[in-house]
């Protein structure tokens, strides 16, 4: 009788596995979903539900980082959904929520739609959404000030240049990405009232073909400085400034390195997505919009508001650093307003 029971457990067990196999979701199983003996059935369930694959945009990469931490800090299972093609959006957004997690969180203004349809119809299920707003009594909003930061980054454009030509290579235009391309113009032209500003839009977040050959045109024209503003798209920014000799940056992650990629703007999704769990984890959440910027340390630029590994190229320098550190502190302090580009009419 003891053997026919372990067989039946083998092959429950074999079962059980090859189920698993199937499923292509990063997930953190802390066994909740089965109500394991060991007290798991208690943790909560969070689901993140990302507009496309993580890939290597490192914006999504940071979440899901911050999504992993959280579980481990705060003992909840956690499974990450990337949706292959717009047209899985509200279908995976759709299966989080068959799945009963307690908290169901997304991003960017590539769920706002699904989210504006799935959200009213499960009112008893919390959601968040990050980097955009969407005003509903069970959605939580979380958003940057990116503007302050590319006002920095402007800033220091502005101080830097030699020619009084530089360049934004930007994804797309739509309305938040002016928030980068307003913070920046203010901030280059706030120390530099004859600087020309150079801007092209590659189309998508993920064409770094296209955004190379922009960059090309623009360092061309004269610019020595070309801020990436293209997600994947930087790459080919990073290539084009590597071949022609010229200066750029990148996006939400510290992706310098010593001879070309001298600043990079910084956008903390990683902190954002593990304070969101958090407060859910500690019974503190709330439905409601949240906004962080330089004095959350929220968003910034290396070197001024957060260390970086990489040596500080001279084409920036310590002298300049040392004046953006006043001009953010000054930002913080309220003394310098910045033009958040989504609030005008």
């Amino acid at each position: 009788m003891k053997k026919t029971w372990s067989i039946l457990l083998t092959l429950v067990l074999s079962v059980g596995l090859l189920a698993g196999c199937g499923n292509d979701d990063k997930s953190t199983d802390s066994g909740a979903a089965n109500g394991g003996s060991d007290g798991s059935q208690d943790k909560k369930r969070i689901a993140l539900v990302l507009p496309e694959k993580i890939g290597v945009n490192p914006f999504f990469a940071l979440m899901d980082e911050g999504l992993q931490k959280a579980a481990a800090d705060f003992n909840v299972e956690v499974k990450t959904i990337e949706s292959t093609d717009p047209a899985s959006i509200e279908q995976n957004l759709r299966t989080a929520v068959a799945e009963k997690y307690d908290l169901i969180i997304t991003s960017t203004f590539q769920m706002e739609d699904a989210l504006k349809k799935v959200a009213p119809e499960n009112p008893d299920v919390p959601f968040a959404i990050i980097d955009t707003v969407v005003d509903l009594p069970n959605v939580r909003s979380v958003g940057f000030r990116e503007h302050e930061a590319a006002y920095l980054l402007g800033a220091a454009a502005g101080l830097a240049t030699k020619t009084n030509k530089v360049g934004n290579v930007v994804a797309n235009d739509i309305p938040i990405m002016h928030k980068y391309m307003t913070g920046f113009e203010e901030g280059a032209k706030s120390v530099n009232p004859n600087i020309e500003i150079f801007v092209n839009f590659v189309g998508g977040f993920d064409d770094p073909a296209k955004a190379k050959e922009l960059a090309l045109l623009q360092n061309s024209k004269g610019a020595d400085f070309v801020a990436g503003m293209s997600a994947v798209g930087d790459l080919g920014v990073f290539e084009a400034a590597k071949e022609k000799g010229f200066f750029t940056s990148g996006q939400d992650t510290d992706n310098t390195e010593p001879e070309h990629v001298v600043l990079a703007q910084l956008k903390g999704t990683d902190a954002v997505v593990y304070e969101t769990v958090k407060d859910f984890a500690e019974g503190k959440y709330t439905f409601d919009i949240r906004d962080y910027g330089l004095k959350e340390g929220a968003v910034g630029l290396t070197y001024v508001t957060h260390e970086s590994k990489t040596p500080l190229n001279p084409f920036i320098g310590q002298d300049i650093v040392d004046q953006l550190k006043v001009i953010s502190d000054d930002i913080i302090a309220g003394k310098i307003k910045v033009t958040n580009a989504l609030e005008q009419n």
